[in-house]
């Protein structure tokens, strides 16, 4: 394969030919390098590289060899760290000026697993200042959308997604309390998951028996992630919550000929305001789930109160974590942030037990949904990429936002059930944005859900659109 095919190349087929003995480690690095320094100056989403000690990494595994027995499944595969995950050796910002020169020991138990699999991190992916849904920060600026130089990346996990886009990486890890996975999934028309609570094991920097923040894998494909939720998930000792996977592999999952018999679209959950070009697109994209068996009704679960007890919860995780860094950083924090802790402190007792009382019964809405259902399906975001100047969106469908958040309320009312969900590419707006569609599924149903959105993957027949190189504005 020459250096631009394997650009392009999908995680699973390089994982393939590298086990093959078809291409060693050191010549996709070497691609994967070159890549790299072609096209991230053009949009910014790996502004943090350890190219020579991935190189390092390659040729050490390409003299050694593969061993089947010991080595992992994402063995020889560069991978991009999201700069919210701690990275031995690499500087970790999490997007703050109060971390630019914060170099961590040890990698978080997210990229430890995934390094111990056999992934080479090649840089850390650009994130906002702490926590967001579009990727610029104050020390590195803004990541770019491929698809178009003048709009979002989404967030927070932007630039992960931008770089799968721009073909520089075939996996990139991603976290998710609100959508930070699932929004650049949808900007940049990848494939991002977020799994269920422990599935993959958290860093000690997150509340230990926080359930809202969870860790997932990005690809450009539904089978790449896959790949990567067999090299990522487990149970780490730093993360109560996290648990060993005794299943069959994600990836051999795929291969299982059950399908659902019956999914259910709503297009705005009955709580958000929605864009109709996005809906529209989105609706279309669910109507095709006929086309593998699956009987398809218009329905909505109660979601009410689901968006007034997240921002309670979000709120109060957010200031458990911040709290005494906006005592005494307060003048080096972005006003969003700083907005996100004060809501958490001012919390009262009343409004925390609404709010669990919501969730709670949120969970019990969707266990009852999922007994006649086998999916559920809505828009992974209320709007296509927006310009990337606007700090966040001030509108929807002509009404005003109520705050800098509202536009991915949908894939935070979505973590409010726990369940796993899947940002899957369902097409494009007029003007040539993508446009993901939200997939569903029960608690620890990743195995079916993965399977389901790998059949309308090829369905859809977009993933063979990206990589692409970046256009401009």
């Amino acid at each position: 394969m020459n250096e631009s095919e394997l650009s392009s190349a999908r995680a699973t087929t390089l994982s393939q030919k590298l086990s093959n003995g078809d291409i060693s480690p050191l010549e996709l690095m070497d691609a994967t390098i070159s890549r790299i320094e072609a096209v991230n100056p053009l949009i910014n989403a790996l502004p943090i590289l350890c190219l020579e000690k991935a190189r390092e990494q390659a040729r050490a595994m390409t003299v050694a060899g593969r061993n089947p027995d010991v080595d992992g499944p994402l063995w020889g595969l560069p991978l991009a760290v999201k700069d919210y995950n701690d990275l031995a050796g690499a500087v970790t910002t999490y997007g703050s000026p109060l971390f630019a020169g914060n170099v961590p020991q040890r990698s978080d138990a997210t990229g430890a697993k995934l390094q111990a699999s056999g992934a080479i991190p090649v840089g850390k992916s650009n994130v906002p200042e702490w926590a967001g849904a579009h990727t610029f920060n104050p020390v590195f600026g803004h990541t770019l959308n491929p698809w178009d130089s003048g709009v979002s990346a989404g967030g927070s996990s932007g630039g992960s997604g931008a770089a799968l886009a721009a073909g520089m990486v075939p996996l990139a890890t991603g976290n998710d309390l609100g959508g930070s996975l699932r929004v650049p999934a949808s900007f940049n028309s990848v494939v991002g998951l977020r799994p269920g609570p422990g599935r993959v094991p958290r860093g000690a920097r997150h509340p230990a028996f926080d359930t809202l923040w969870v860790e997932g894998p990005m690809g450009r494909c539904v089978a790449d992630v896959a790949l990567m939720l067999d090299g990522g998930a487990g149970c780490d000792i730093t993360d109560p919550l996290s648990f060993p996977h005794n299943g069959d592999r994600f990836l051999d999952a795929l291969e299982h000929t059950e399908m659902p018999k019956r999914v259910a679209f709503s297009a705005d959950l009955g709580v958000v305001l929605m864009e109709d070009e996005v809906a529209s697109i989105c609706e279309s994209a669910a109507e095709r789930f006929s086309e593998i068996g699956a009987h398809v009704d218009h329905l909505t679960p109660d979601f009410s109160g689901a968006i007034e007890a997240f921002q309670t919860l979000r709120g109060v995780l957010i200031a458990q974590m911040m709290e005494s860094t906006l005592k005494e950083h307060r003048h080096q924090i972005a006003p969003e942030i700083i907005w996100n802790i004060e809501k958490g402190l001012e919390v009262t007792n009343a409004q925390l037990l609404d709010a669990e009382r919501v969730r709670s019964r949120i969970y019990r809405t969707m266990e009852a949904f999922f007994e006649r259902y086998d999916l559920l399906l809505c828009p992974t975001v209320s709007v296509p990429p927006f310009p990337k100047d606007q700090r966040y969106v001030e509108f929807i469908a002509g009404q005003p936002t109520k705050t800098y958040i509202d536009w991915i309320a949908i894939t935070f009312a979505i973590t409010m059930t726990s369940c796993p969900a899947l940002s899957l590419p369902a097409g494009f707006t007029k003007a040539g944005l993508p446009v993901g569609l939200q997939v569903i599924g029960p608690p620890r149903g990743e195995a079916a859900l993965l399977r389901a959105s790998h059949r309308m993957e090829e369905v859809l027949g977009l993933s063979d659109q990206v990589p692409l190189n970046p256009r401009p504005a």
